[in-house]
């Protein structure tokens, strides 16, 4: 459209700054970098323990650690994104995650072990999506949500393809080796896709948050910032928890290693599948009404996965719909911020807003495992962890700021219009 174009030149943000290279290398590294460093750590675990005689409270604790410090490092990474761009970090940050499971491959005890993802939890802030956000939105403002759809649609494959995957070569070989292989995998796809790729120059953040005199302190300190947090938080804490969970719950109900990994696995399908549905339901929905919307029904899928053991089929199904929600609510988050104050200062205020979420994501592996024996097993830790949805669903109707009300307009091609 000719404004849409005429916006883009004046902000410095048009078609010539967009490196073609740009989507299909985040596409191609999102897959790999998920799939490798998150989702097969669930599928092998159960193996890690059976050979080291580690706790799976402790081995589920060091996963948990990385994800903590992927929490507390994405708000200083956010600000070297907003100044920087995304080639060095994500570079960086490739390079990082396969050194961290070199040394988890080869850890003697638990204390290498953990080392090695502390050191993982520095390539998570460095390579999962706040950064490539933060480069799509940056390089594609003002429709960046067509290029965040693409490559949160990629993402949503990586359980899909690297959980089976990690459960046929532990089938055939050692964790270790396992993860060896693995690590090389994920230095031939990310590091010379990143370095390479990302070249292209940084342009300046687009113009045109929603309170012009609102500095990034106001929007930090204001009730609605505060309210999408709490939101944010509880969200990501019931979702993690259940991601973690489904392979034990499995386990527990008698199904076998290879039959939960599926079912982790087509959840990924599911993730796709919701994404491609978010532009639609963005352009019918205020933020505030689709923030609520999705994670009560992340609750319910939750509920569903608790009540129902069998048949196999039908918890593929329940888990192919828990995943739906999910990739919605990935790309809930991806726009949280350009949905009420606009794209300027994107990177610090999505590490701010994210800290406290990724750090209940981080805590939710661990938190799971204690909490499954307590409760009497991990059904009854899934009614919890959907109980936390509906309280976030109800924390959601208190996120609206004036961007983001029913009446504004939509289909001009903003991501705040959806």
């Amino acid at each position: 459209m000719p404004t849409t174009q005429a916006t883009a030149a004046a902000t410095g943000t048009g078609l010539r700054s967009r490196p073609r290279a740009v989507l299909p290398a985040l596409c191609a590294t999102q897959i790999t970098s998920w799939g490798i460093v998150y989702y097969a750590f669930p599928v092998l675990n159960p193996a890690i323990t059976a050979a080291t005689g580690w706790p799976a409270g402790a081995t589920t604790a060091a996963f948990s650690a990385a994800l903590l410090v992927s929490a507390l490092a994405g708000i200083h990474v956010g600000r070297i994104l907003d100044r920087r761009g995304p080639r060095t970090v994500m570079t960086t940050g490739s390079i990082l995650g396969v050194l961290s499971l070199l040394l988890v491959a080869a850890a003697p005890n638990l204390l290498v072990f953990t080392a090695g993802w502390l050191l993982a939890g520095l390539a998570m802030a460095s390579t999962f999506y706040p950064p490539a956000f933060a480069a799509l939105t940056r390089w594609w403002a003002p429709d960046h949500v067509r290029a965040l759809t693409i490559v949160t649609l990629a993402g949503g494959l990586a359980s899909t393809v690297f959980a089976p995957l990690t459960a046929a070569l532990e089938s055939h070989m050692s964790w270790r080796a396992t993860y060896t292989v693995l690590a090389g995998i994920l230095a031939l796809l990310t590091i010379p896709a990143h370095a390479l790729a990302l070249k292209a120059p940084w342009p300046p953040a687009a113009d045109g948050p929603a309170h012009p005199a609102q500095g990034t302190k106001d929007v930090v300190r204001s009730r609605p910032f505060w309210m999408l947090a709490a939101t944010l938080t509880l969200s990501a804490f019931a979702m993690y928890a259940v991601v973690i969970a489904l392979v034990p719950l499995l386990l527990e109900r008698g199904y076998s290693t290879a039959q939960a990994a599926w079912a982790l696995g087509l959840g990924g399908v599911g993730q796709t599948l919701g994404r491609t549905m978010y532009a639609t339901l963005a352009r019918h929905t205020g933020a505030t009404l689709r923030t609520s919307i999705l994670v009560a029904l992340g609750g319910l899928t939750t509920v569903a996965l608790a009540a129902i053991s069998g048949p196999y089929i039908l918890l593929v199904i329940l888990s192919v719909l828990a995943g739906t929600v999910r990739g919605n609510l990935t790309l809930l988050q991806a726009t949280a911020v350009t949905d009420r104050w606009g794209t300027s200062h994107y990177g610090r205020l999505s590490g701010l807003l994210g800290a406290p979420s990724h750090t209940a994501a981080a805590l939710a592996p661990f938190a799971g495992a204690a909490l499954a024996g307590p409760l009497g097993g991990y059904p009854q830790l899934l009614v919890l962890l959907a109980a936390l949805s509906g309280l976030a669903a109800t924390t959601a109707l208190a996120t609206s700021t004036p961007r983001n009300a029913p009446s504004s307009p939509m289909g001009t091609g903003r991501v705040s219009d959806g």
